[in-house]
């Protein structure tokens, strides 16, 4: 009999003797203190309360699908984030990777149809917003494994960067012409059975990645790292190599982001993406993924996504101040670290 039958005979015993109330006590505690179950009870909290707040206003079919497609670029940003955070690592860079990609992305599609550019443009544009993204995010991923700095001093310094560049490039001033027709049409406005092309690609995107984490390599060796870093080495893991990968993995979500942006849009939005890495980040960490590392889950981001966008959409409802959103996305995000550290130093105690 190997370990792992040990293991699992050991594990088995108890739960083969154990009442069937008991054992449904034992499921209903666990469920409890997931960190999903939590962020869900907070999401329907808020729901219930712009419900009440304004009836017949929120929660409309028509605001249900406005809230999946504000959500639907946060969420595809989220993802990468949560392979971040999980090796106790950060990027406040996204909003700038991906306005640097939409504008790389764009100067082609200007200089090749511009608007009534076809197909086959499109598709170029797609791979070079993909291809830009994925090699800033690898970039900083090196600087990070190689050089031994800090991820937050190198994604800031990306931020700036990366931004700078694209404000280089278009003097400042998002160009006209810069997604095409095509791509607006279909991917921006176009629908499958009802459901906008945005949130199926999300939720695709959410779903691969999904399983990813969770089921191969790959996301053993994200949790490995953001665990124990020493051990994983120990253990045979290429850590170095394996930071660069998750660093250009969130790179490639920032990339497809741009081009989520334009379909949408038609815009680069130089200017618009200052607190995209607040509200990802934000997200991450409602859904339960830990600052600490080691710990997180591509569901819980899901839910964690949907908190800020419903609380955005819910204070435009009830007539609150467009500059009390950012406050409020701000305190939830304190909330949030400071729920994290308190589950952290119970399993401590623990």
């Amino acid at each position: 009999m190997t370990a792992q039958d040990s293991a699992t005979g050991a594990a088995a015993g108890p739960a083969a003797q154990m009442p069937p109330r008991a054992g449904l006590a034992g499921w209903s505690a666990r469920i409890a203190r997931m960190s999903e179950t939590w962020t869900l009870a907070i999401l329907l909290v808020l729901v219930a309360f712009f419900s009440i707040a304004a009836p017949g206003k929120f929660f409309t079919t028509y605001d249900i699908t406005q809230i999946a497609v504000n959500a639907a670029i946060y969420l595809v940003l989220g993802v990468g984030m949560t392979f971040v955070i999980i090796t106790a690592g950060i990027d406040l860079s996204i909003g700038s990777i991906l306005v640097l990609a939409a504008v790389a992305s764009g100067e082609y599609n200007i200089h090749h149809g511009g608007a009534a550019s076809g197909w086959g443009t499109v598709a170029v544009c797609v791979l070079i917003a993909l291809a830009v993204g994925t090699a800033w995010g690898a970039l900083q991923g090196a600087l990070v494994a190689t050089g031994k700095i800090p991820a937050l001093i190198v994604t800031l310094g990306g931020l700036g960067a990366a931004l700078g560049l694209a404000e280089i490039a278009t003097g400042g001033q998002d160009p006209a012409g810069a997604a095409s027709d095509h791509l607006q049409s279909s991917l921006g406005y176009g629908k499958l059975l009802g459901v906008p092309w945005l949130v199926v690609l999300a939720a695709a995107v959410t779903v691969v990645f999904g399983l990813v984490l969770a089921g191969t390599r790959f996301g053993n060796y994200t949790f490995a790292i953001g665990s124990n870093p020493a051990a994983a080495r120990r253990a045979g893991i290429g850590v170095g190599r394996h930071l660069v990968k998750v660093y250009a993995l969130m790179g490639l979500l920032a990339g497809l982001g741009s081009v989520m942006w334009l379909s949408s849009y038609g815009t680069t939005s130089i200017a618009g993406h200052s607190t995209d890495n607040l509200k990802v980040i934000t997200a991450v960490v409602l859904g339960g993924t830990s600052l600490f590392g080691g710990r997180g889950s591509v569901l819980g981001t899901v839910i964690g996504v949907f908190i800020p966008a419903v609380l955005t959409t819910g204070l435009i409802v009830i007539g609150v101040q467009q500059y009390w959103q950012d406050v409020a996305v701000g305190a939830v995000l304190v909330a949030a670290v400071y729920i994290d550290q308190m589950r952290r130093q119970s399993r401590e105690r623990g």
